[in-house]
């Protein structure tokens, strides 16, 4: 989460619960990953929390004199603050394992402790704390300034990448993009990240709704899976953990559609996964313009438990990936005509071997010539990315 030490506060009246815990984890303990402070019961570990704003996590027994597990739950849930609490009981205990997990417990360790259980669920923990983190700090910074258009406006252009060539070092791939909000502020969005030196992240998003609630919500759902994708999780479990934190926290029934896919610029394979949204069109070097068989599941943030599958591509040297809103293909001319799937796809043949930011610009001149004299009535969005290696980069 950062370079300072995870705290975590083990509560457990058994005497050896605090030796057996400096020993198993005495080596992350030494390289100051984890930090634990102990309790012997509920009463000892509220006072704790309440002390010590640095705490993280609460591994709490059930089990407990002058204060159980699930009443310091029940005590918990009324401090305001974002704590993951890990329950530990015995086996036979799955009654009050199961209460306490309807009262907000996140997950569970069965006594004998499996240590090496008990680090993965650690590690697990930590990295939804520090999604949920990410989510609730975009969250209550946008939430501030609803009511301040120009702000709003501001921030949103300062979030989404405006400087190309984005990776000035980089030869090996082309990406470029633009968004035009058909209000001040607008819910669509688009991003793109190195998750290391051979794997390009890039998203494109389409949030329910428009103006200063969808940007806020957009702004929310970029950092959001921006925080997610940086884990190196593959396209669908990163749809899933957003679906799951923006159903969980959307309090105005919004959702967005999102297609995330990640480039490997070593062999052209892309991993890609889609919540809701229109396929993109792949752009061969040497064929026609086709769209991408899509796979992921439905939209983000709508419905609970949805799953979503990763899907995989192989582009060939000079190949390349539009990707779009449907703004473009909904944008209607004077007369109520869409501008549709089949004019894209016409234009795209047309401007397929361009640099990419030609073919983003072509294409919404195309968009702008067919709807001229109507009032822009959604978002516009569109990506275009090449994989350009070593081979082909006089394309």
């Amino acid at each position: 989460m950062s370079d300072t030490a995870v705290k975590i506060l083990v509560v457990d009246d058994e005497q050896d619960v605090e030796m057996l815990i400096r020993q198993k984890f005495r080596k992350q303990i030494k390289e100051n990953k984890y930090s634990f402070l102990f309790a012997c019961d509920g009463l000892q570990a509220l006072e704790a929390i309440r002390r010590d704003p640095q705490i993280d996590i609460v591994m709490t027994d059930i089990n407990m004199p002058v204060m159980d597990g699930l009443t310091l739950l029940s005590r918990l849930s009324e401090l305001n603050r974002l704590l993951k609490i890990v329950i530990v009981s015995a086996y036979g205990d799955m009654r009050n394992i199961r209460m306490a997990m309807n009262r907000g417990a996140y997950d569970f360790l069965i006594k004998p402790i499996d240590f090496q259980d008990c680090e993965l669920t650690i590690q697990k923990t930590i990295q939804e704390l520090h999604v949920r983190k990410e989510g609730q700090r975009a969250q209550d910074e946008l939430m501030a300034l609803q009511n301040e258009l120009g702000i709003a406006t501001r921030i949103q252009q300062s979030m989404l990448p405006r400087t190309f060539p984005p990776f000035p070092g980089r030869k090996d791939f082309e990406i470029y993009a633009e968004m035009m909000a058909a209000r001040s502020v607008g819910g669509d969005f688009y991003d793109f990240f190195l998750l290391d030196e051979d794997r390009l992240g890039f998203v494109i998003g389409d949030v329910s709704g428009k103006g200063v609630p969808a940007a806020i919500f957009m702004a929310v759902c970029r950092t959001l899976l921006r925080a997610t994708a940086m884990q190196g999780m593959p396209p669908g479990e990163c749809l899933e953990y957003a679906n799951t934190l923006l159903k969980r926290q959307s309090e105005a029934a919004m959702f967005v559609t999102i297609f995330y896919g990640i480039l490997d610029t070593r062999t052209g394979e892309v991993n890609y996964s889609a919540g809701g949204h229109n396929p993109p069109y792949m752009l061969s070097r040497n064929g026609g313009v086709t769209l991408l068989e899509c796979c992921g599941g439905t939209l983000v943030g709508a419905f609970d438990q949805t799953r979503y599958e990763t899907g995989a591509i192989r582009l060939c040297p000079g190949d390349g990936i539009f990707l779009y809103t449907d703004g473009v293909t909904e944008a209607d001319d004077d007369g109520g005509r869409y501008f549709s799937e089949e004019r894209l796809s016409g234009v795209l043949e047309q401007v397929k071997a361009r640099p990419v930011r030609q073919i983003v610009r072509d294409v919404i001149g195309a968009v702008q010539g067919f709807s001229a004299g109507a009032a822009q009535a959604d978002d516009i969005t569109v990506m275009a990315l090449r994989y350009l290696p070593a081979d082909c980069q006089e394309f």
